[in-house]
């Protein structure tokens, strides 16, 4: 057992100290959360938009539907059906070696695929959250004199992000552990870090193990700051 104990220890040793092989986890650990920032900021956006159009659709009036707004429906309809109806490592292989094939840029060709791909999620997540406001919220904003895109921004919204919030808090931890996927094509962040220091030393477990390790305590901490916020949320209502 002694014998075993060493052993592991050395193993260890070897994947992270040796060489000073930590710095390349902390490198790929930075590309990793940098990757999911940029990602999550560009889903968010393109999901807003296009939750905000859906739900403008969806709430026309009979009799009085717009002509382009139809058109731009029928586009979030198709962009949503196609990135939430194949995989992701699809998409990124279709990213990386078909539209930008020719760049060397694999951690901008990374974000852009997962902001792609959790576009169409977190866009279903807000037009959940805001079809969750009562319809005369926005009636009530009308009624006061602001159009359509103020009703939403200083009405709607507001309300529907305490609903989304926890759904959204799970879209960023999602998104957060699919940034190993972006190994598969050579983006330089934690999982392809530790593979290739694994292919060196010969030894896969102890890098696999150590970043495992990384990434659910790094989700822990996002979860623990998620169930902050919900609770301060919550207290501000009470208020």
């Amino acid at each position: 057992m002694l014998q075993w104990f060493y052993r592991t220890l050395d193993r260890f040793h070897t994947a992270f100290l040796e060489a000073d092989r930590w710095k390349l986890y902390l490198q790929g650990l930075g590309v990793t959360l940098e990757m999911t920032v940029i990602a999550l900021i560009l889903g968010t956006c393109l999901g807003l938009v296009i939750a905000v159009v859906r739900t403008a659709h969806d709430q026309q009036r009979p009799g009085r539907r717009n002509f382009l707004l139809g058109i731009a429906n029928v586009f979030c309809n198709i962009y949503t059906t196609v990135i939430r109806g194949t995989p992701m490592m699809v998409q990124l292989l279709i990213w990386s070696f078909v539209i930008f094939s020719t760049s060397r840029n694999k951690v901008m060709v990374g974000f852009i695929g997962l902001g792609i791909n959790s576009g169409a999620y977190v866009a279903e997540i807000i037009r959940g959250g805001l079809m969750s406001v009562d319809i005369g919220q926005s009636e009530a904003g009308r009624s006061l004199g602001l159009n359509y895109f103020d009703t939403m921004r200083f009405i709607v919204i507001p309300q529907a992000f305490k609903n989304i919030l926890p759904s959204l808090g799970n879209e960023f931890i999602t998104l957060f552990k699919d940034t190993s996927l972006v190994s598969a094509i050579g983006a330089a962040e934690l999982t392809y870090h530790a593979s290739r220091i694994g292919g060196r030393t010969f030894d896969y477990m102890p890098p696999l193990i150590g970043i495992a390790v990384m990434y659910l305590a790094i989700v822990i901490v996002f979860t623990w700051a998620q169930g902050r916020l919900e609770r301060r949320l919550r207290e501000s209502d009470r208020r």
